[in-house]
């Protein structure tokens, strides 16, 4: 009977009042993994929360008003959540390169709609509420190597009476910790003019083969050895480890990788792929720099048939004449030039065109032909007394200590210029001097101030280093002749070096001037190419810009259809820029004889 009372009793319970609370979530504990929260402006874009996820549930969605810039190593996208997948791990959270991710104390959300668990999270949370920090970056939590490995070079002692190499690269042991250091989010291989495979080199260090490596990096590179040394390593900028910490040395894995393999066995290796099947097609090439030999290389390996011509003694361009030894030893230069060569490329040097050869000749004995001749002119700053016997050429000088010849060097010398090419010269002549003298007695005076120089901060830091003096923010303005013999070089403090409108205009305080003492002034101040081998019928059908380089189209082709241009006559002087530009051509040549 009471069975059958017992639901009319529970009715009764309708009319009282609940003696129970509504549930209300709890607040969380201070390290919960709640949903995400992203801070738009530190997320760079790079992917690495994506990749780490084992979930799959991160994606990353392009976002278009966004800022984009690969040198810088940003990208227009931010990752969004899928909560469907998400377990909540963190590791998104924890390898974040820029701590721009963390998860929230907010943990709620209800909806019937299962796109509302599909979210593109920012600073404000999962409901725009600004919910409070739970789980972030911290210390312990950091997944993340942010401090490089330190380069052994010798000492400012050791190495400032030679042209012996300063860097001696990484031991096995600093190689792999370098290489662990890697993320693989492949920031660099975009910032990179030939977007080299370096997350994928860096990997094979990591996993201790070396010739895989070395394969990755002939995939973009023909002179690894060289960019292993003397490249502006761009792709270090956009290093996604370099926002909170120290960018990965990619430059100097690309070196160890290099070192750790047999020139044999780097032959073979850059060999594979080829078309061994000849072309019929011939092509010459004038200059054996890096777009120059670049170009070679591409085109043998299509089986095309190579010729390049080198009025030097020796291959290798503004890559031998014009960088010191101590930063680019002459034989990792011959070791690339040699795989090159392996390809079936002829290098023909001391054969100047317009002497030994005329243009007209190779227009006739050749399919297409290509210039490569570099920067070999140096710039005059036309100052008064800059015509004098011991006003010297920056270029000029590099050249001849490659080759050997004797410079008599005077006790006290300046050079003028901030660049890499006014270091250069300064820190060789000084090696010169000490050897002569015992001592160093170089100034360098440059246009821009410590901080606007173009030179490399490490140029920079080893010249102060070995004894050279630098003088920023002076122009100059007059070379002292006295009696015949140059006395001093005159320079007056640099105000501003540009207008309003961004063009080169020096301002001065003229009332600000200092005498350097010297018996020899160098001129670094830029550099232009020797085109008289050209003729003047060529030069003429040639359509030239505004600062005296040959116009050309995407592919490299000039105005003349049988001649194409790259290289430092074309876009200045950066060996990586070269290389990339003697891709580009190469594979227009291609083309176009397809």
């Amino acid at each position: 009977m009471n069975s059958l009372l017992a639901p009319l009793k529970a009715l009764s319970f309708l009319a009282r009042q609940p003696i129970t609370l509504p549930i209300e979530p709890r607040p969380a504990e201070p390290n919960y993994r709640g949903f995400h929260v992203n801070d738009w402006e530190k997320c760079i874009g790079c992917g690495t929360c994506a990749s780490i996820c084992d979930n799959s549930a991160i994606r990353m969605v392009d976002i278009k008003d966004l800022p984009s810039d690969p040198i810088k190593g940003i990208k227009a996208r931010r990752p969004s959540i899928d909560y469907g997948r998400c377990c909540w791990c963190a590791l998104c959270v924890d390898v974040c390169p820029t701590a721009s991710l963390a998860l929230s104390r907010e943990y709620v959300h209800v909806g019937l709609d299962l796109n509302t668990f599909f979210i593109l999270p920012n600073e404000k949370g999962m409901h725009g509420l600004g919910f409070p920090t739970g789980w972030a970056k911290s210390p312990d939590s950091d997944l993340l190597d942010l401090k490089r490995q330190s380069m052994p070079e010798l000492t400012a002692e050791e190495r400032q009476d030679s042209f012996v190499e300063i860097v001696k690269g990484f031991d096995d042991q600093k190689a792999l910790l370098e290489a662990s250091r890697c993320i693989q989010c492949g920031m660099c291989h975009d910032a990179c003019p030939t977007n080299m495979h370096a997350p994928e080199y860096i990997r094979a260090i990591w996993d201790g083969d070396m010739e895989e490596a070395v394969r990755q990096i002939y995939r973009t590179n023909p002179l690894a050895n060289v960019c292993g040394r003397v490249c502006t390593h761009r792709c270090e900028t956009a290093c996604s480890i370099g926002v909170r910490g120290e960018p990965i040395s990619i430059r100097w894995l690309k070196r160890y990788a290099m070192d750790k393999v047999s020139e044999e066995r780097i032959q073979e290796i850059a060999a594979e792929g080829c078309n061994n099947s000849p072309s019929g097609k011939k092509v010459a090439i004038i200059g054996s720099g890096p777009a120059g030999l670049t170009v070679a290389y591409d085109l043998a390996r299509l089986g095309h048939t190579v010729t390049i011509f080198e009025a030097l003694e020796q291959a290798g361009g503004m890559m031998r004449y014009g960088i010191p030894e101590y930063r680019l030893p002459y034989d990792k230069l011959d070791q690339d030039i040699k795989v090159i060569q392996s390809m079936g490329v002829e290098i023909r040097c001391n054969v100047r065109i317009g002497q030994n050869i005329k243009m007209a000749d190779l227009e006739k004995d050749y399919d297409a032909t290509m210039i490569a001749i570099g920067l070999h002119v140096g710039r005059s700053t036309r100052i008064p007394n800059s015509d004098h016997p011991q006003v010297y050429s920056a270029i000029d000088l590099l050249r001849r200590i490659t080759a050997k010849e004797t410079i008599e060097v005077p006790k006290q010398i300046v050079v003028i210029g901030g660049g890499n090419v006014a270091f250069d010269i300064a820190r060789s002549l000084a090696r010169l001097q000490r050897n002569s003298f015992g001592e160093v007695n170089v100034a360098i005076t440059a246009l821009e101030s410590r901080d606007k120089m173009l030179a490399d901060p490490v140029e920079i830091k080893e010249a102060a280093e070995e004894g050279l003096q630098l003088f920023t923010s002076r122009g100059p303005r007059s070379c002292i002749v006295t009696n015949g013999e140059l006395t001093a070089l005159e320079t007056v403090a640099c105000v501003s070096i540009f207008d309003e409108q961004g063009r080169f205009h020096p301002k001065y305080d003229e009332e600000d001037v200092i005498e350097h003492p010297a018996s020899m002034i160098v001129e670094a101040i830029g550099q232009a190419p020797e085109i008289k081998f050209l003729g003047d019928a060529l030069t003429e059908k040639l359509e030239w810009d505004k600062r005296g380089r040959p116009i050309i189209d995407k592919g490299g082709r000039t105005s003349v259809e049988w001649l194409w241009a790259a290289g430092d006559m074309v876009e200045g002087p950066d060996v990586i820029h070269a290389i990339a530009a003697g891709h580009r051509v190469a594979e227009n040549i291609h083309q176009s004889f397809i």
